[in-house]
């Protein structure tokens, strides 16, 4: 759906059409404009204006509102209490909380995770020894410039 459609629609729903009028009158999918109208039940004309940043929704709000759902009680309206985006973000974890439990609605790490520095892909004990003897070599010539530095100074 465009921004031109999108717009008309806001007007059409404010006139008092329904979204599967709309729908028809635009020539654009039913599902597209539910999703719009659901959103504009919420915020009304403000629904076209863009958010500033993302909010983050508490694990425990969330669960809340999924067993609310979960009770009968619609999603718009929890939506509309909970000021959230979409009424589609309570379906999404109800979705998540049947297929995972409670512990799919807590928040996931961002990234890829950190690798443990002390462990290494199995590698050979020649490749280690060999990794060691850099090592030493590049202490052994650090510790010979700074002697020399030091023999330098007190000349």
């Amino acid at each position: 759906m465009s921004a031109v459609q999108a717009e008309r629609a806001i007007t059409l729903f404010a006139e008092g059409y329904g979204k599967d009028a709309v729908a028809t009158r635009l020539g654009v999918s039913r599902s597209a404009v539910g999703r719009l109208y659901d959103r504009w039940r919420i915020w009304g004309a403000e629904v076209l204006v863009p958010k500033a940043t993302k909010r983050t929704i508490p694990f425990e709000l969330k669960l809340e509102l999924v067993q609310r759902f979960a009770a009968g009680e619609p999603k718009v309206a929890l939506a509309q209490e909970h000021a959230l985006s979409s009424p589609q973000l309570i379906e999404k974890w109800a979705r998540t909380y049947r297929a995972e439990g409670a512990d799919g609605l807590r928040p996931k790490p961002k990234g890829r995770p950190k690798r443990d520095p002390a462990v290494r892909p199995e590698e050979t004990e020649l490749e280690r020894l060999r990794r060691e003897n850099e090592r030493l070599r590049a202490e052994v010539a650090y510790l010979g410039k700074l002697r020399a530095l030091i023999a330098a100074e007190r000349r």
